[in-house]
C-alpha cells in the first residue's frame, strides 16, 4: 500500500508539471519511478498506459477552463495517432540514441528562441497572428507521435516547443490543445505496444496508482494554465524546454554527472531569476494600465 502511494504522487507531480506547462509527464514520472527502484521497461510500459487516462482527464480539464484550440487538437490528432502506433509497431526495435543529441539540440535552440521571444517584449503585451496551419500541424503530429512512441516522450517537447516559438497560438492554447490531443497519440502508442509485445509485463497496479495522481493534478494544473499570465507561462516552458535537452546533450557528449548536476544547477538559476524579472514586468504591466483606466464620470 505505501508503494501505491508513493506512486500516486509520482503521478501527481508528474501531471502538475505536464498540464501546466504541455510537457514531461513521460520524463517526470519515469525518472520518479526508476528512482523507486521499478525497471526501466516496467516503468515505460506503466507511464505510457497511466497517461491515457490522465491526458483525458487533462483535456476535459483545459476545455472547461478554455485552453483549448479544438481546431488545432483535431488537425494534430490524426498523424499524432498514427505516428504513434507506427512508432509503437514497427520502430520500436530501432535505436534511437544516435538520433537523440540532434534532436534535442533543435528543441533546446527552439527552447532558447521562445524564452528570447517572450522577454523582448520587456512590459509589452504579446500578440499572436493567425493560427497553426495543417503544414505546421501535420508533421507537428507525425514526429512527435512517433518519438513519444519511441523513446517514451516527445509529444510535448516537439509539439509545445514548436508551437510556441511559431506565436500563432497564446502559451495557454498550445498548452492545453497538445495536452488535450495528446490522448489520441497515448492511445496509439499503447494498442501499437500492446499489438507488438502483448499485455505481459505490464503491471497493471502501477499504471493504476500513476493514473489517481494524474487525475487528482489535471483540474488544478489546467486552472494554472488559465491564470498565469502569457508571457510567465511562455518562460516557465521554455525554462524546461531548455533544462531537459541541455541534460541530454550533455550526457551523449560523456559528460560526468557532477558535470551535467552542475550545468543544470546554473541553468536552472537562469531559469529562477528570468521568472521573476518576468513576474515583476507583468506586475508593473498591470499597474500602469489600472492607473490609465479612465475614471468614471459618476465616480
Amino acid at each position: 500500500m505505501r508503494q501505491l502511494i508513493v506512486l500516486g504522487i509520482v503521478g501527481l507531480i508528474a501531471q502538475l508539471i505536464d498540464g501546466s506547462l504541455g510537457m514531461a509527464y513521460g520524463v517526470t514520472s519515469t525518472t520518479l519511478l526508476l528512482a523507486t527502484g521499478i525497471a526501466p521497461a516496467t516503468a515505460s510500459a506503466a507511464v505510457h498506459f497511466s497517461e491515457i487516462g490522465t491526458s483525458l482527464v487533462s483535456g476535459i480539464s483545459h476545455h472547461r477552463f478554455g485552453n483549448v484550440d479544438w481546431r488545432t487538437v483535431l488537425i494534430l490528432a490524426v498523424p499524432g495517432f498514427i505516428g504513434a502506433f507506427a512508432g509503437a509497431t514497427f520502430l520500436a526495435g530501432l535505436n534511437g540514441d544516435a538520433a537523440t543529441p540532434w534532436i534535442s539540440g533543435i528543441l533546446l535552440a527552439l527552447g532558447v528562441y521562445v524564452v528570447w521571444r517572450f522577454l523582448a517584449l520587456g512590459g509589452a503585451r504579446p500578440t499572436f497572428k493567425g493560427r497553426p496551419g495543417k503544414g505546421l500541424l501535420v508533421p507537428i503530429g507525425l514526429v512527435g507521435g512517433a518519438l513519444d512512441a519511441i523513446g517514451g516522450g516527445g509529444w510535448g517537447p516537439v509539439g509545445t516547443t514548436t508551437l510556441l516559438s511559431s506565436g500563432r497560438l497564446e502559451p495557454r492554447k498550445v498548452v492545453g490543445s497538445i495536452d488535450t490531443s495528446e490522448f489520441v497519440v497515448a492511445v496509439g502508442g499503447s494498442l501499437g505496444f500492446l499489438f507488438a509485445l502483448g499485455s505481459q509485463g505490464i503491471e497493471w497496479s502501477i499504471a493504476g496508482a500513476l493514473l489517481v495522481g494524474g487525475i487528482i493534478a489535471a483540474p488544478f494544473a489546467a486552472w494554472l494554465v488559465k491564470i498565469l499570465p502569457a508571457k510567465v507561462l511562455a518562460i516557465a516552458a521554455g525554462g524546461i524546454i531548455i533544462l531537459t535537452n541541455a541534460r541530454t546533450i550533455a550526457l551523449s557528449l560523456g559528460a560526468t554527472p557532477p558535470v551535467v548536476t552542475t550545468i543544470l544547477i546554473a541553468l536552472a538559476l537562469a531559469w529562477v531569476s528570468l521568472l521573476v524579472h518576468v513576474i515583476r514586468l507583468e506586475r508593473k504591466t498591470r499597474r500602469e494600465e489600472a492607473q490609465a483606466e479612465p475614471v468614471p464620470a459618476d465616480a
